[in-house]
């Protein structure tokens, strides 16, 4: 099991050059639970998982590991904790893919310090996991979108760390291998009681895995929660533009989301004929 551990952004503000992305912002992360950060494009959902990993510098606040300020640890005690993996990583050209998952292991290797057996079952159980195994020695470059994107899962996962952040972990993946990496998540996070934070776009699969949402709109948190309280239709209008109608969902019985758009409304509803009244007109 996981060592447990308080996450938390407090008065957190950030941004790139002259433009604020997000302001103001007071977050706690439920440790040892699953959280979903939705919102809007471009409202300040991978900043915010950037300056809560240290890769970004905040203007205002701070984020807080265990009491202490993340961006004041050093680097590799950091990255022992705290595992990110980022919204379109690059892989070093001709690197294969074992050794890409290797390097999940840096963080627990001293200078000089010698490859142990640890490391070698780490990474052979997060290619086992994320079905990458039969990759192990191709090259990353040969790969297409949704097995690269399995390869730095496995890699995130190589570093078992108590708390994983990934920005858009399904992206690039088909409808099956998205549900595939988010029951691995899911099983990571029963078995060892890893604290996952992930920024989804799909509210839908958000709703059904994350124990916790968060919903950003406006540079500023909107609402969190659990699923049942954060997603709904308000919400939805708020933080997206979008008008839907919630439902449950009758596979998980969490919240399901309906969108609806100018032409998904029965012709009944606006008083149009509907197919009978058009027969009988014929």
């Amino acid at each position: 099991m996981t060592t447990v551990h308080s996450l938390a952004a407090e008065r957190l503000s950030l941004g790139y050059g002259d433009r604020t992305v997000v302001e103001s912002l007071d977050l706690a992360v439920p440790p040892g639970r699953i959280t979903a950060i939705v919102g809007a494009n471009a409202c300040g959902k991978s900043t915010l998982l950037r300056s809560m990993s240290r890769l970004l510098a905040p203007r205002e606040g701070r984020v807080v590991l265990d009491g202490k300020e993340v961006h004041r640890l050093p680097a590799k005690e950091l990255a022992r904790t705290l595992g990110l993996l980022p919204q379109s990583p690059v892989a070093p050209e001709g690197i294969t893919v074992a050794d890409l998952v290797g390097r999940g292991r840096h963080p627990h290797q001293r200078m000089f310090s010698r490859w142990k057996h640890e490391d070698d079952e780490a990474v052979a159980a997060a290619l086992e996991a994320t079905d990458t195994m039969p990759l192990a020695d191709r090259s990353v470059d040969e790969l297409s979108g949704g097995q690269r994107q399995r390869v730095w899962i496995a890699m995130a996962l190589a570093q078992q760390t108590d708390i994983l952040m990934l920005d858009e972990p399904t992206t690039f993946l088909d409808a099956s291998h998205q549900v595939e990496v988010l029951d691995l998540l899911t099983d990571l996070n029963h078995a060892r009681g890893t604290t996952v934070v992930m920024v989804l776009h799909d509210l839908n699969l958000a709703a059904r895995y994350a124990d916790h949402i968060v919903a950003l709109a406006s540079k500023r948190l909107h609402a969190a929660g659990p699923p049942n309280e954060v997603l709904t239709e308000e919400t939805v209008r708020a933080v997206f533009g979008l008008d839907s109608r919630i439902i449950e969902d009758p596979v998980s019985g969490r919240p399901l989301m309906l969108p609806i758009g100018r032409h998904n409304v029965r012709h009944t509803e606006i008083g149009a004929p509907g197919p009978a009244a058009t027969r009988e007109s014929l």
